[in-house]
């Protein structure tokens, strides 16, 4: 049986106490089906030493959710685990990149749509006014640079007054009213081949699209054919061996497709509305770990 290892969240992590040992339960499933032994260890546990990641076939870092709380050991583990040269999937380099959602700025440069952009060194009430003073921002979003589960991310309208400042890096972009009304669509591929495409929406006054948060996913039988070919640009673009990708894309107001994030990381595969249940990611896996069959 190949033996492979999915890193979970820090013991001491907090945030997702119920909600990632369910989605551990369907990928442990999924891979056991095709005699994938999937092996849960903290990505803390292996920062400075990554000596037992070695014994494995493939280091999946599917659950390290909240490694955005500590995030300069996020970075230095994964400089580790590249140094080292432990087989991991997605590779450590495109792990460290796709941390700091400021790689979306660098995939603006290479031709992809994405929405109007600004990064500032923290979120303050003069930020917020210069953000609104371009033309046609009604209301903001406001998220950290890098974050996850929409982690400290607020809708912003005109005259709200920042109380404090938030002392990090922070990404504004218009709020994109389309979230509510047509959601937020997910195209998952698995071994660069498409999977399944989700659609997620959420619950009547709110914005974000989070399970946690009530939001509401449906199967779409066929994606948008703009969204796909956003999809495919994406991973043509950030052209590196990718054994899983989910990427996420939103209309705007007029129709015009727009990359909101590449998750090359930790992305919830959302099995539990995927057709096959996680089969696909089961073959692509395999083949990852014994290409020549």
């Amino acid at each position: 049986m190949i033996r492979v290892a999915i890193l979970t969240p820090d013991p001491a992590e907090v945030a997702y106490p119920d909600l990632w040992p369910k989605v551990l339960a369907r990928l442990q499933r999924a891979l056991e089906g095709a005699g994938i032994d999937a092996v849960p260890t903290p990505w803390t546990a292996h920062v400075d030493d990554a000596s037992a990641l070695r014994g494995y076939a493939c280091v999946l870092p599917l659950l390290a959710w909240g490694y955005h709380h500590d995030a300069a050991r996020w970075q230095r583990a994964c400089a580790i685990w590249q140094r080292e040269g432990l087989p991991l999937a997605n590779p450590a380099k495109v792990l460290a990149w796709n941390t700091d959602k400021r790689y979306l700025c660098e995939l603006a440069e290479l031709g992809v749509a994405i929405p109007p952009t600004a990064f500032v060194d923290a979120l303050t009430q003069a930020a917020v006014e210069q953000a609104f003073a371009d033309p046609g921002a009604d209301e903001l979003i406001a998220k950290p640079a890098v974050s996850g589960g929409a982690w400290k991310t607020r809708r912003l309208r005109r005259g709200d007054v920042i109380d404090a400042a938030e002392p990090m890096p922070m990404l504004l972009q218009p709020y994109l009213s389309t979230i509510e009304t047509q959601g937020e669509t997910s195209l998952l591929y698995f071994g660069g081949h498409l999977s399944h495409v989700v659609n997620k929406r959420p619950v009547v006054g709110e914005f974000r699209i989070q399970e946690e948060f009530g939001g509401q996913y449906a199967l779409v039988p066929a994606p948008p054919a703009e969204a796909l070919a956003l999809a495919e640009q994406v991973l043509r673009v950030v052209d590196e061996p990718l054994l899983y990708a989910r990427i996420d894309t939103l209309p705007d107001a007029d129709g015009r497709w727009l990359l909101m994030e590449a998750e090359l990381i930790e992305p919830d595969f959302y099995l539990g509305v995927d057709p096959a249940q996680g089969a696909g990611f089961a073959q692509a896996l395999q083949r990852w770990v014994s290409p020549g069959n």
